[in-house]
C-alpha cells in the first residue's frame, strides 16, 4: 500500500470511529452508515467510487486539494483515485500543460475550467481591454491543449476614480468584445461574483443580481455565471431562491461551506438541500469543489458524497 493510500485509509478509520467529522448528530451518523463508513459490520467502500454519486458531477479544485504533493498532474491522478472525473484549477500560466493533459488522458479526467483574465488585466478598466482580449486569446490556446470548454473570468478589483456603475459598464463592454473570440474557439466564459466581506475586499462584483444583469445585457450564450455558493452564502444567503432567479444564466457551480471555506458539512450551509434545488430546476452541469479539506482528501470526498443523498 502506498504512503498516500495508507495515510488516507488511516484517516478514514479515525473518521469512522470518531463519528464526529461530519458532526455529532444521529442523522449524519446514519447517513455515513448508509454509505458503509461506520458500524462493526460495515465494509469500507472503494475510494475510487466516492467521486461518482447518483446525481451530481464533481470537479476537484487541484489548487486547494493538495494530496500531499506540489505537482498538479499528480494531484489529478490522485483525484481520479477517489473516483472523480473532473478537475478545475486557477491560473494556467506557470503550469506544465502537457503533463496535465497527459494525466487527464491517462485517467479520463476532464479539466472543466481554469481562470483566464480578470485579476490582471482587468475587465472593469477600459484602458486594459485590449490586454484582456490578448490574454483571452492565449487562454483559448491553453484550453485547446487541455480540451477545456469554459474559462473563468473575474470582473476585477476596484479602479481608482471609477464608481461601481462605470466599472460594471466597462465589464459589460469588455465581455461583448470577448464574445467573437469565444465563438471562434468554442469557449464559454463564466463570470464569477466574489464575496467582499471575508476573502476579496475591493472586488467590484459581489452579488448575483449584478452578475445576472451583466449576462442579460451582453446577451450571448457564450457569457454565463460561475455561481460560487460559498461567496453567495456570505453576501446574500437565501441560496435556493437566488439560484431559481438566476438559473438560466448559470453554467457552473462551486461549493465550500461557510464559515471556514472547508468541506460541506463543516459549516452552516445545507448543501444537500441546495444542490437538490438546483437539480430540480434542471441543472445537469458540474459542481466545482473549491474548498480546503479540513482533514484528509478521503474524508473530504466522504463529506461531498453526503450532499448527493436525497
Amino acid at each position: 500500500m502506498s504512503t498516500f493510500d495508507r495515510r488516507h485509509f488511516v484517516g478514514a478509520a479515525g473518521f469512522a470511529l470518531a463519528g464526529t467529522a461530519l458532526g455529532q448528530d444521529k442523522g449524519a451518523a446514519k447517513a455515513l452508515q448508509g454509505l458503509g463508513y461506520v458500524g462493526e459490520s460495515a465494509t469500507k467502500p472503494e475510494p475510487k467510487t466516492l467521486g461518482r454519486t447518483q446525481h451530481l458531477k464533481y470537479a476537484v479544485n487541484i489548487e486547494m486539494w493538495g494530496f500531499d504533493t506540489d505537482d498538479p498532474a499528480l494531484r489529478i491522478r490522485r483525484a481520479a483515485d477517489l473516483g472523480y472525473t473532473g478537475i478545475e484549477m486557477w491560473a494556467w500560466r506557470g503550469k506544465d500543460l502537457d503533463a496535465i493533459a497527459r494525466a487527464c488522458r491517462d485517467t479520463g479526467v476532464q479539466v472543466l475550467q481554469f481562470t483566464g483574465p480578470g485579476w490582471t488585466p482587468k475587465l472593469n478598466d477600459a484602458t486594459q481591454h485590449d490586454a484582456v482580449l490578448k490574454e483571452l486569446e492565449a487562454s483559448c490556446e491553453a484550453a485547446k491543449k487541455l480540451n477545456t470548454k469554459m474559462i473563468l473570468v473575474l470582473a476585477g478589483q476596484e479602479v481608482k476614480g471609477l464608481d461601481h456603475a462605470q466599472m460594471h459598464a466597462n465589464v459589460i463592454e469588455c465581455l461583448k468584445k470577448c464574445v467573437p473570440i469565444c465563438e471562434k474557439n468554442d469557449i464559454t466564459l463564466i463570470l464569477e461574483p466574489l464575496n467582499t466581506r471575508v476573502d476579496h475586499k475591493g472586488y467590484c462584483l459581489n452579488n448575483s443580481a449584478d452578475a445576472i444583469h451583466m449576462c442579460k445585457t451582453v446577451g450571448s450564450p457564450r457569457v454565463k455565471i460561475c455561481w460560487d455558493l460559498y461567496h453567495m452564502a456570505i453576501m446574500e444567503g437565501d441560496l435556493c431562491r437566488h439560484i431559481q432567479e438566476g438559473f438560466e444564466h448559470i453554467a457552473y457551480f462551486q461549493i465550500a461551506d461557510n464559515p471556514g471555506r472547508n468541506d460541506p458539512g463543516t459549516g452552516e450551509v445545507n448543501y444537500a438541500r441546495v444542490m437538490r434545488a438546483a437539480w430540480e430546476l434542471g441543472y445537469r452541469g458540474w459542481v466545482g469543489l473549491e474548498f480546503t479539506p479540513q482533514g484528509s482528501e478521503l474524508e473530504a470526498a466522504q463529506r461531498v458524497a453526503l450532499i448527493d443523498r436525497w
